[in-house]
């Protein structure tokens, strides 16, 4: 068996840490002994372990973008790292962005080889940092997120930086004729049309897209119903005061406190996908847009921006409807085309799910890891 330490600076459960969570329960437990390496307690050390997983707290500072990695290399915790995996006999480690600079001096150390995925489009690499990447073995999450880190034009040849979809649960995910729960905790008709959002709280998520859409369609169909679920996640002064500006706004409209309904954070999202005729993702741009998949995967149609992550997943037309993020009326257009036909709800929903199967499922991303893994393995 193969002991592989997975690496998060975050300790809360957005998309990445929900991605690292899914993977890490479908790994194959006959061959993977899998660890997780966290700075400080939090929700996802406390899933990690529910789910079986040793998890390991060593205190540290996560790089910002502007890492100098000589600098990064010296510094005391990278001892503790190495410490760590010698003692638990890692033989492979996988990382996040942050802890990155940290970890790879400790593995070279020890001659342990190392993954790492890119999660995000935003961390572009400085000009000091290029040799840096050039040298490790990576993934990305979508290929918005692989241009977006290697640049115009990219500093690497693509070739370098394969594509690994995010998967998604396909048993958890599925379609649910009883989607009544939700609907009773909140005190909804079964007949009444319920659109959803799922998202941390964040401006780049689009709550307040989300509320202006919400009137829009109100004005035209009074009885429609607004669940969104999801909570501040890595306790960022900027998000909470997003919170409450979003909340404050939602509390000086009647019309938005009756029929919009702020649940906070999930365990069982899959109950909101449930409950929704429609989910809408209303932000300024994503990464990748794994509540998208994870709606499709219910057979639930979407609504959502198209920057991103969304463009590749979400077929326009056939799986979903795209807009561009400032258009509005688009937004609240497609909504209200899709409350008002049953049919077209069904269709797309059931071309989402299969396009989700097909192409996004938990068990290729996990197969595609573990190919990887055992390349990486093979030759350390």
């Amino acid at each position: 068996m193969k002991r592989v330490l997975f690496a998060s600076w975050y300790t809360g459960l957005g998309g990445g840490e929900t991605d690292l969570l899914s993977l890490f329960e479908n790994l194959d437990a006959s061959q993977y002994d899998s660890h997780l390496l966290l700075p400080a307690a939090g929700r996802l050390g406390e899933r990690w372990r529910e789910r079986g997983g040793r998890t390991h707290f060593i205190p540290y500072r996560g790089a910002s973008t502007g890492f100098v990695p000589g600098i990064w290399a010296r510094f005391p915790v990278v001892s503790r790292f190495a410490d760590l995996m010698a003692r638990e006999g890692i033989d492979l480690v996988h990382s996040d962005y942050h802890s990155l600079p940290l970890l790879v001096p400790a593995t070279r150390r020890l001659n342990i080889p190392l993954l790492w995925t890119v999660w995000g489009w935003w961390f572009k690499p400085k000009a000091w940092q290029r040799s840096f990447f050039r040298g490790l073995r990576a993934v990305a999450r979508s290929k918005a997120i692989r241009d977006g880190f290697l640049g115009t034009p990219p500093f690497m040849s693509p070739d370098r930086l394969p594509v690994v979809y995010a998967g998604i649960n396909t048993e958890r995910f599925h379609p649910q004729r009883d989607g009544l729960k939700i609907r009773r905790e909140l005190g909804l008709s079964e007949g009444d049309p319920v659109v959803a959002m799922v998202a941390r709280f964040q401006r780049v998520k689009g709550h307040h897209r989300f509320q202006a859409m919400a009137e829009r369609v109100l004005a035209e169909v009074p009885g429609a119903q607004f669940v969104i679920a999801g909570d501040e996640t890595f306790g960022a002064a900027a998000d909470a005061r997003y919170r409450r500006e979003i909340l404050a706004r939602w509390q000086s409209s009647a019309v938005l406190q009756e029929r919009m309904h702020y649940i906070g954070y999930r365990e069982d999202v899959e109950s909101v996908y449930a409950a929704a005729d429609v989910v809408v993702c209303p932000s300024d741009f994503e990464s990748y847009g794994k509540a998208n998949l994870e709606a499709m995967a219910c057979a639930v149609p979407v609504v959502s921006t198209r920057r991103g992550g969304p463009a590749e997943t979400v077929i326009n037309g056939l799986t979903g409807f795209l807009v561009d993020s400032d258009d509005q009326e688009a937004l609240a257009e497609r909504v209200l085309r899709l409350l008002g036909d049953a049919d077209l709800r069904a269709q797309i929903g059931a071309a989402g799910r299969q396009r989700v199967v097909a192409t996004f499922s938990l068990d290729s991303a996990t197969a595609a890891y573990q190919q990887i893994f055992e390349e990486l393995l093979s030759v350390s």
